[in-house]
């Protein structure tokens, strides 16, 4: 195990390098100058000329990545044009709010996810499989910021249990985590139906159920645990996806995550700030990938990685 997690870091450092080259080529096809946002639509040429020359963008393409790159591999991200403070502190600044609703999000999505797959399928047909299969389609289809905006109604306007907006106490983080997790919980719990539909069907759990086991011991001690690898599967994808940062959601709540920064960069052509914070959300891709990789063979013992 401990070599298979080794080879797969390793193999993590040409996909970061990848990435890297991905989005320092893209971010500055992106028409604007970063250097004219900086000092203003009235300044003069020279200013905008002394800006350029003071953060290397006068140098052709190839050598500010190779010095981008060079300072990546000492552990320096660059300095943000905007803010001119070092990136590091400005992506740090902002990973624990992106964290804080990251693992709010996925609280919600797996309660109501795995509870609300796991009764559609031993009840299949039924009545709850198909409220919970409408609400799961109304889940996924939902816009994010409208979902965000009805729960802000009725939930701070109406009732004021909640803040509307911002970050503090664990009040802030109830509606941007249902926003969220809600629309993750859908999609987790289709899986879990299926995966758990077809293992239902599997002749040990017929032999557990004809021992005399109490249903539920039989769902959930010998169906869920054999069901659990692609629901494990799929939440670790929701998850990586939520440490991008939700953006509509930090929008609309006024959440101060990862995802806005790098909104709110690429609208100021920031680029360090940019190429830092894409680094930072593909080395939580990597890390959560490599995660599920091993909660497989403790989910599994069959399964080696030798």
């Amino acid at each position: 195990m401990t070599r298979y997690i080794v080879r797969r870091l390793l193999l993590a450092i040409p996909v970061l390098i990848g990435v890297s080259i991905v989005v320092f080529w893209m971010i500055r096809a992106i028409p604007g100058d970063p250097a004219r946002v900086l000092a203003g639509e009235g300044a003069p040429l020279e200013v905008v000329e002394r800006i350029r020359e003071q953060y290397g963008l006068n140098e052709p393409l190839h050598v500010q990545y190779m010095v981008f790159l060079k300072h990546l591999l000492q552990g320096d991200l660059g300095r943000s044009i905007r803010s001119r403070r070092p990136v590091t502190e400005e992506v740090a600044a902002r990973l624990g709010p992106t964290l804080e609703l990251a693992a709010g999000s996925m609280v919600v999505a797996i309660v109501i996810g795995v509870s609300t797959g796991i009764l559609s399928a031993v009840r299949p047909n039924s009545w709850i499989d198909a409220a919970s299969t409408f609400i799961a389609l109304v889940g996924i289809s939902m816009p994010v910021f409208w979902l965000g905006l009805m729960l802000m109604y009725f939930f701070s306007y109406e009732l004021g249990w909640f803040p509307t907006a911002g970050r503090g106490t664990w009040r802030h983080l109830v509606l941007p985590s249902l926003t969220l997790g809600l629309s993750t919980a859908a999609i987790i719990a289709r899986m879990t139906r299926s995966s758990m539909l077809e293992v239902l069907r599997q002749d040990y759990v017929r032999t557990a159920r004809a021992k005399g086991l109490h249903e539920w011991a039989v769902v959930l001690k010998h169906a869920f645990r054999n069901a659990l690898i692609p629901i494990v599967t799929v939440t670790g994808l929701q998850m990586g996806s939520l440490l991008g940062g939700a953006v509509m959601t930090e929008s609309v709540f006024a959440w101060p995550g990862i995802g806005r920064l790098m909104v709110d960069s690429i609208i100021a052509r920031d680029y360090p700030v940019v190429q830092g914070a894409v680094l930072v959300v593909a080395v939580g891709f990597i890390l959560i990938n490599l995660l599920v990789d091993v909660l497989y063979a403790y989910i599994n013992p069959t399964i080696r990685y030798d």
